[in-house]
């Protein structure tokens, strides 16, 4: 993880210190020496810190603890002080520009900074542990008339070993919500139950296996290739991990199932949708495991259809062309883990990154995931879909969503 953006990292860490420093320090306040040689000291600790994770050959440290530690005081000591010199910058520009007085860059970066902190630490903890349940009414002209009002539950991207240690208590709530969740006719997980290795899952399955009976996809991180390692050890953690899924319900590797709805009077359904899960269909660095024509084989043409895929960039790419899948249910982004008056990094990246989505009849439902690697969320709590299906017929509105 470090090691893939480790020069912007240090940058972000030493431009700031050594403008700060040029521009108030070294002109303006502390002429003390030994005081002005301590002020490097985080500078040097934070550099030394990222080489040091750098050098790590796996995506994060096996200890997770290093990099939240180091996560933690990169927030709390390099974050406030970077958009107070970016403020303090553009105030100059400004103020050179406009001929101003002053440099009202400073006191919006120092009140940026501040804000900047609390925000951080309210992601890191309050935030993290947030739940929301959102409700989500879709209507299609093709589903089965036995098939109005069933429900399907989606959770995504649990990311078990992050809830290592005192986060324990966030799983066993989100578990709790699950749970919780009534007259439920389908549960579908959309990938990435471990961060890098199986071990993690094995350590958290008596709180798993508290989830409902569900059908699943594995995800990016699902693939072990987060872990330098041989194939051979590549292809046993990814089986190990299968065969642990498995225990929870049942895992779709480019597979298919066809599903019978359980009827109030006790029958099966006559009609039958179908459930599709396909492997990871990703661009690099990302594993690609995807092949949609074997996924869908022995699906007739004209039934209706489900499909699970854990990155949604693939409905643009591959399902919406290649296929007449009416419903696909994503994850893989977390919606960013923050939202920021509307915006998400996310957006820059995928063009389907959060919630429903619409293409002539055909939809992509983004689930924001229960967890990340990375234990913080700001404005993005961890997310539980109830998505109710409709004959177009039987509801005025194509679909609408709400959260509880």
């Amino acid at each position: 993880m470090v090691h893939r953006i480790w020069g912007l990292l240090i940058a972000l860490i030493i431009v700031p210190d050594v403008y700060i420093w040029l521009h108030y320090y070294r002109t303006r306040y502390l002429h003390n020496r030994i005081i002005r040689r301590v002020w490097w000291i985080p500078c040097a600790v934070m550099t030394v810190y990222t080489i040091g994770l750098s050098t790590i050959r796996n995506f994060a440290p096996t200890d997770l603890t290093w990099l939240n530690t180091y996560l933690f005081l990169f927030g709390i000591f390099i974050g406030p002080k970077a958009l107070f010199a970016f403020c303090s910058w553009i105030g100059s520009a400004l103020r050179a520009l406009f001929h101003m007085r002053y440099n009202y860059g400073h006191r919006v970066g120092l009140a940026v900074g501040a804000l900047g902190v609390v925000a951080y630490i309210y992601g890191l903890t309050f935030g993290v542990g947030k739940i929301v349940v959102r409700n989500v009414d879709i209507a299609f002209k093709d589903l089965p008339e036995e098939f109005d009002g069933y429900r399907i539950l989606q959770i995504s991207d649990i990311h078990t070993g992050t809830f290592d240690g005192w986060r324990r208590k966030i799983l066993h709530a989100e578990i709790d919500s699950i749970r919780k969740q009534r007259d439920i006719d389908l549960v579908c997980f959309t990938g990435d139950v471990q961060n890098m290795r199986p071990e993690e899952v094995e350590k958290m399955m008596p709180e798993l296996r508290r989830l409902p009976y569900m059908y699943s996809v594995l995800g990016n991180h699902d693939y072990a290739q987060y872990v330098k390692s041989t194939p051979q050890l590549e292809e046993s953690m990814r089986r190990k991990l299968i065969g642990l899924e498995n225990q929870l319900g049942h895992v779709l590797l480019n597979a298919n199932i066809p599903l019978h709805r359980k009827m109030k009077d006790g029958r099966r359904s006559k009609a039958t949708i179908w459930l599709a899960g396909e492997e990871n269909d990703a661009r690099p660095p990302y594993p690609d495991r995807a092949n949609l024509k074997k996924t869908l084989r022995g699906i007739p043409d004209s039934a209706f259809v489900i499909i699970l895929q854990h990155d949604p960039s693939a409905w643009q790419r591959d399902i919406l062309p290649h296929s007449n899948v009416q419903l696909t249910l994503s994850g893989h982004t977390h919606g960013g883990q923050m939202q920021i008056l509307g915006f998400r990094v996310t957006e820059l990246t995928q063009d389907e990154d959060l919630g429903l989505y619409e293409k002539q009849g055909r939809y992509l439902y983004v689930n924001a995931g229960l967890g990340g690697l990375v234990p913080f969320r700001l404005n993005m709590p961890n997310e539980i879909t109830v998505i109710t299906l409709h004959k177009a017929t039987n509801i005025n509105n194509s679909h609408s969503s709400n959260q509880s």
